[in-house]
């Protein structure tokens, strides 16, 4: 045994490298242009897709986090991540307006609605986001494998040398390779999720005699203290606000060839995780009756623990390899995506306008590499991932509010959103602990104050002062009364395409326009439906949304009834 592992351990994690670091070479060859590196050419089937939808939403530090908070708390540390649950379903609708808009990046949305300097603050906050979300990743990866080696190797130690792992295979081929290797990620991702428990529940002697040492509290899905009812509301809908502003989206719900594959990967590779992740709840509870006296600061330490007294040789090797697996699959899209702002909206716009194939390719792949090295800066020094984990919660709903009304309100302006950032950002500083002076507000009664106040301050201000210019707006909602497969409509009004891609439109067997046969946006006609609405026109977003609803349903059902086994 060497820091903890067995030689089938060390082969296991070695052979997943090995195939990992292949496939990523291997892809070089699809990226000529850096459409293909920002957005894989947009030629993602449905297939790679849900894989790309499921690995580029799931990383290891939410498993370390979910368990850690469930270790505590109880099934209620589940929201977390379960905020997402009953917001799945939009990702239906919300996945052509990323594939009709064409864009490369949410701060190109942002400048083509609102003007460059928008793009710009939209393009500074994505950039904090992925530097801090893949700190996140990083340092519950970390923690998580230090504890497996038992303190043998530190989690700094780890942090860089897995970076610098996945730097040299991930940097080549972009989202093209990302396409492909999360195929294989997703799977490991799985095992992840669910590996511990068996052997918990055996070590346990059962459920029923797991449950005899633990308060019923444990399994109930609403906490007595952290997860109450009234923080899981009040996350849910910030989820939903501030969803649609999470960088890597563009990629996530705008990489496919088509308008369904956009739809099915995002929403239903999503649907895999919402599984996964009670997993990552039961492990918690589960540790919390086998290693008792944990505290609240190293909670997270939990799903290491387990995983370092529990596994066999062999499993524990391929335990590990799935927490790389769950790392490099997210951190692929949040590299990508962070290459694509640095690039296309600080780069080709304020330093080379007229920069070429080749060196937007290498301006890509060096700030990649920047943007990865600020992560683990972060992850040295974050104290613990939930703490973090709040923060991006904000940030990313600052801004949302601007992305839906910019969606469904033509009225919605620049100043508008300039009031809404620094009103959101003042009504958190002012209502948290962040200072002195600062009401020391909970996370919860934060939320409830500042979204409000941003969607008020939007409204009033923008009815207040100029509208947008006319042409910008109709050049914006003609992308997205567009779909797929109709290009050549926007070519007659003299509308360029960011980037257009691999573009298949829907079958249909009608002479009628595809937004008249069942693709018209509920979301940007949302202010109009009393006049527009009928079935046929809706039936993609009307059919689909009823769909994953019955998912979220069948899911949350799921989870009530293992939590009351035995």
């Amino acid at each position: 045994m060497i820091l903890g592992f067995s030689e089938i351990d060390f082969s296991v994690i070695a052979v997943y490298l090995a195939v990992i670091f292949y496939l990523g070479w291997r892809s070089k060859n699809k990226v000529k242009t850096s459409g293909d590196y920002f957005m894989g050419g947009r030629k993602g089937s449905r297939i790679m897709m849900v894989a790309n939808g499921f690995g580029g939403a799931t990383h290891t530090d939410q498993a370390i986090g979910v368990a850690g908070a469930s270790y505590e708390i109880g099934l209620g540390g589940i929201w977390y991540q379960w905020m997402y649950l009953f917001i799945t379903p939009f990702f239906w609708l919300l996945g052509p307006v990323y594939r009709r808009v064409r864009y490369v990046t949410t701060g190109d949305f942002f400048e083509e609605r609102y003007g460059s300097k928008h793009g710009v603050a939209y393009s500074l906050m994505a950039l904090l986001y992925f530097i801090m979300d893949t700190g996140l990743i990083l340092k519950g990866t970390g923690t998580a494998i230090e504890a497996v080696t038992h303190g043998a190797v530190s989690s700094a130690t780890i942090i860089i040398c897995v970076m610098i792992f996945f730097l040299a295979y991930s940097v080549i081929g972009g989202l093209a390779s990302a396409l492909i290797v999360n195929l294989v990620q997703g799977f490991f991702i799985l095992i992840l999720s669910f590996l511990l428990i068996p052997f918990a529940l055996h070590a346990g002697g059962g459920l029923a005699a797991i449950k005899a040492h633990l308060p019923s509290y444990m399994f109930s899905f609403v906490a007595p203290k952290e997860a109450t009812l009234f923080f899981i509301f009040m996350v849910v809908l910030n989820g939903l606000v501030g969803i649609v502003v999470q960088p890597h989206h563009m990629a996530l719900g705008g990489a496919g060839k088509s308008e369904k594959s956009c739809r099915t990967g995002w929403t239903y590779g999503t649907f895999t995780k919402r599984i996964a992740t009670l997993g990552w709840a039961f492990v918690g509870v589960l540790a919390a009756a086998l290693y008792p006296g944990l505290t609240s600061s190293n909670r997270e330490d939990v799903f290491g623990i387990m995983a370092a007294n529990l596994l066999p040789q062999g499993l524990l090797g391929l335990m590990v390899a799935a927490m790389i697996a769950a790392i490099f699959a997210v951190l692929h899209n949040y590299m990508v995506g962070g290459s694509a702002i640095i690039t296309r909206n600080f780069y080709r716009k304020y330093f080379d306008k007229n920069s070429g194939v080749k060196q937007e390719l290498k301006i890509a792949r060096l700030s990649s590499i920047i943007l990865i090295s600020g992560g683990v800066a972060i992850a040295l020094i974050i104290p613990s991932v939930i703490d973090g984990l709040v923060i991006v919660w904000h940030f990313t709903a600052f801004f949302g509010i601007g992305f839906w009304a910019a969606l469904m309100w033509r009225r919605a302006n620049r100043y508008g959103l300039w009031a809404t950032l620094i009103a959101t950002a003042a009504s958190t500083l002012i209502s948290g602990n962040y200072f002195s002076f600062g009401f020391g507000w909970t996370t919860a009664y934060q939320i409830a104050l500042y979204l409000p106040v941003g969607f008020i301050t939007m409204i009033v201000v923008s009815l207040l002062t100029k509208s947008e210019p006319e042409e910008n707006l109709n050049r914006f909602y003609a992308l997205l009364h567009t779909p797929v497969g109709e290009e050549y409509k926007l070519a007659e009004k003299g509308i360029d395409i960011v980037f257009k891609g691999e573009s298949v439109p829907a079958s249909t067997d009608s002479s009628e326009s595809l937004e008249e046969n069942g693709h018209s946006l509920l979301l940007v006609d949302m202010l109009s439906l009393h006049r527009k609405f009928t079935f046929k026109r809706y039936r993609q977003d009307v059919v689909g949304f009823a769909w994953a609803s019955l998912f979220v349903i069948a899911i949350f059902a799921l989870g009530l009834i293992v939590a009351n086994l035995g």
